[in-house]
């Protein structure tokens, strides 16, 4: 029977993957109330390391940390280690340079994605025949019970029932985080190492994530297109803002889905609308 261990409890990743993996005999611990030498990691076949870089209450490397953990559940036996990296390992993105897949080459040009880099380089060397390492990157994930920049494009169409988004030209790719845990539960049913990458089945313009959004909410919404003048003063004044909603981000897992045939289980469609039913949910009961 395959025992997994989610190294990070309460985490958005692992919460969801309890919640929809088709393994059931899953464990989740802390790593900020639990020190890495005293966990006894000799009862699981599966490690799925999905903690932040938050230890003891204090802040280490991701890769010590990522390291410590995969050194010690080695040498307690366990056969397959999952580690949840990032895109931000490939650095900035530059479309001219053509789209990014699990082969590119990576220049990890920010704090976070040098430490996810780092560990995945230390994670490689780890592994041998007794040993699988696999390596997921997704780009940004979403779904029921999201924080951060997902969340804040929900409650902006939410609230403004006229926004500058008409036409945007760009493409982006997202992961419902049912298709993460689907992708997850093809490697350890697999036993696949190396890299992949999870993704939705296209990318989406900010214009349709916008609309998914607005039409899941059941709002009525007027876009508007801003010009490429403005645009690009947006760009410079507010670079981050800006390109998360006129930039593009866009991602190929061919190869993920040829070398273990992985489908993603939902549309974006489908997984924009569970996402925002449970925004609905949680805001009517505050």
């Amino acid at each position: 029977m395959t025992k997994i261990l989610i190294t990070g409890a309460n985490s958005f990743v692992g919460s969801n993957f309890m919640k929809f993996s088709a393994y059931k005999n899953i464990n989740e611990i802390s790593l900020i109330d639990n020190n890495v030498e005293h966990i006894d990691f000799s009862d699981y076949n599966v490690i799925l390391h999905v903690a932040a870089i938050v230890h003891q209450s204090k802040k280490i490397p991701e890769r010590d940390l990522c390291i410590d953990i995969a050194k010690k559940a080695k040498k307690s036996g366990v056969g397959h280690f999952i580690f949840i990296s990032t895109v931000k390992v490939y650095g900035e993105y530059n479309p001219s340079k053509g789209t990014w897949n699990e082969h590119a080459v990576c220049e990890p040009d920010d704090p976070y994605g040098k430490s996810k880099y780092a560990a995945e380089q230390g994670l490689k060397e780890l592994e041998d025949e007794n040993f699988i390492v696999s390596i997921i990157r997704p780009p940004l994930i979403y779904g029921a019970g999201v924080r951060a920049n997902m969340l804040s494009i929900i409650k902006l169409v939410d609230k403004f029932p006229v926004l500058p988004l008409k036409r945007v030209q760009n493409r982006r790719s997202f992961t419902a985080v049912e298709n993460l845990v689907a992708l997850i539960d093809k490697i350890i049913e697999t036993k696949s190492s190396g890299i992949y990458i999870a993704m939705d089945d296209k990318p989406l313009s900010t214009t349709e994530l916008v609309l998914l959004i607005a039409k899941a909410l059941n709002k009525r919404i007027y876009l508007f297109k801003l010009s490429k003048f403005i645009i690009n003063i947006g760009k410079v004044v507010m670079p981050k803002i800006f390109d998360r909603l006129y930039g593009s981000f866009e991602i190929d897992n061919s190869f993920t889905r040829k070398k273990i045939e992985y489908k993603p289980v939902i549309t974006s469609e489908e997984g924009i609308r569970r996402m925002v039913e449970a925004y609905k949910l949680d805001k009517h009961t505050k």
